[in-house]
Order: structure tokens, then C-alpha cells, then sequence
């Protein structure tokens, strides 16, 4: 995993934001989104605080508004689902617009897409400002189990190569006459899956034993470990915006 590894959502810009440690950005959207969550529903006015604090955040990075709200339309099944609660939900009944809807399920509605909604578009501007490698880095220096940086470093590292090795195979059946858009030809389809999944296993395990023969013990490099850690001055900068969340669900909870 070198450092020219970046996800198609990286966006490259010399921000204060890119600038920060990854642990710090890692620690800071975690700490919002439970803000976010813990936040009574009711209170409409906390949502439009939280949504300031993360404009004010793409605008730091400069990381556009239209590239937020396009990848966020990964949440529309949820969007949906929260659409229609109002018309399955039970209970107290209100009419509006000539429709009979249900007031907890308007409520939880606008729960699940105002929550939901400033998750994903914190994700985002997570995801937007920091490499992959620079992700699993961070949650390898905030402690994260071994097991998932290490199951998390070999997908990304490898993941390109078996999208490859899964494209060449597929070119072989299709030059060979398969054709893997009719119902009948779904064995050649699972036999290809089932033979990437072997060549995929016996790979994992070559490399992983190469890598156990060079000293690897299960976590970052200590050259990665102290390049790049977080200051103080670091952790107080990033700490501003969540802080802030909570203030505005704490004072949510009591005023509601």
C-alpha cells in the first residue's frame, strides 16, 4: 500500500483538512455522528446547526457542494423507506394536502433522513480528504483491532489486482462463446467465481507468508507509525466541530 493509493472519492487539494493527522478526522466525524444520532428528532433547529457545521467543513476543504450531494444519493433506499413511513406509521393521524399521514412516522421519517443525510455527508468529507492508506493508518494509531486493519490492508491492496484477474476471466468465457447474461449459463458464471475465490486464497497466503518471512507482526510499519502523528495543536483544531455538535445536542436534550 503505497501512498499513491487514493479511492475514487479522494479529492486532492492542499487544505487545512488534508493537512490534518487521519486519526484526528477519524475521531472527529465519529464523535459528530454520535452527536448527530443522540439528538431528539424534535428538534428541528439542531439539524440546520449541524448542516452549517458541515458546510463550513466542505468549504475548508474545498470539497464542492454538488460532489457531496451527488455521492450522497447512495443513501436513496433509505430515503425512500423514510418517505413512506408517514403512510405505514400507526397512531396519531394528520391530514395534509388531502393525504392522511401518521405523526410518529412523519417524525421518524425525518429522523432517519436528517440523521442519516449528515452521517453520510460526514463520511464523505472524511473519505474526500483522506487517502485509503492514510485511513486504515488512522485507525491503526487509534488502536483499532489488528484483525480489521489487516483484513482492510490486503482488500485494498489487492482489490485492483482481482478486479483484473476477474476481468481477464471473463473475457476468456465470453471469446470461448459464453455469455453470462442468460439464466442457463449461471454454471460457467459460478464456476468462474468459485475459481477466482481459489486463486485469491492461495495469493492471500503466499503474500502473507512472505510477509511474515520480511518481520511483519501484524501492524503498520513503525516508519508509518511516527511519520505524521497528530500535535496538540492538531487534535484541539479538529476538535472544534464536534465539540460544537455537542454542544448543540446537549442543548437539544434539554430545551426538548
Amino acid at each position: 500500500m503505497g501512498a499513491g493509493h487514493a479511492h475514487v472519492l479522494y479529492r486532492d487539494a492542499a487544505s487545512p483538512v488534508h493537512r490534518l493527522a487521519p486519526e484526528v478526522k477519524i475521531a472527529a466525524m465519529v464523535l459528530f455522528t454520535l452527536a448527530v444520532v443522540a439528538t431528539p428528532r424534535e428538534a428541528f433547529w439542531a439539524f440546520g446547526g449541524y448542516a452549517l457545521l458541515v458546510t463550513g467543513v466542505a468549504v475548508l476543504a474545498r470539497v464542492g457542494l454538488r460532489w457531496l450531494l451527488l455521492r450522497a444519493t447512495i443513501e436513496l433506499p433509505f430515503v425512500l423507506f423514510a418517505f413512506a413511513l408517514p403512510f405505514l406509521g400507526a397512531g396519531e393521524r394528520v391530514p395534509l394536502v388531502g393525504l392522511s399521514l401518521s405523526v410518529d412516522g412523519l417524525y421518524g421519517g425525518w429522523n432517519i433522513l436528517a440523521k442519516g443525510t449528515l452521517g453520510v455527508l460526514a463520511s464523505l468529507l472524511l473519505a474526500g480528504t483522506t487517502t485509503t492508506r492514510d485511513l486504515i493508518l488512522g485507525l491503526d494509531r487509534l488502536r483499532c483491532p489488528q484483525v480489521l486493519t489487516q483484513i482492510a490492508t490486503f482488500m485494498l491492496r489487492y482489490l485492483d489486482v482481482l478486479v483484473g484477474e476477474a476481468r481477464r476471466m471473463r473475457v476468456a468465457r465470453v471469446s470461448r462463446g459464453d455469455d453470462p447474461r442468460f439464466l442457463w449459463q449461471l454454471r460457467g458464471f459460478a464456476a468462474g467465481v468459485g475459481a477466482l475465490f481459489l486463486r485469491a486464497f492461495e495469493r492471500g497466503e503466499r503474500v502473507y507468508l512472505a510477509m511474515l518471512s520480511r518481520g511483519y507482526s501484524g501492524r503498520m510499519p513503525a516508519v508509518w507509525q511516527g511519520a505524521g502523528t497528530a500535535t496538540a495543536g492538531q487534535w484541539l483544531a479538529a476538535a472544534t466541530v464536534p465539540l460544537a455538535a455537542v454542544f448543540i445536542a446537549a442543548t437539544a436534550v434539554v430545551l426538548t
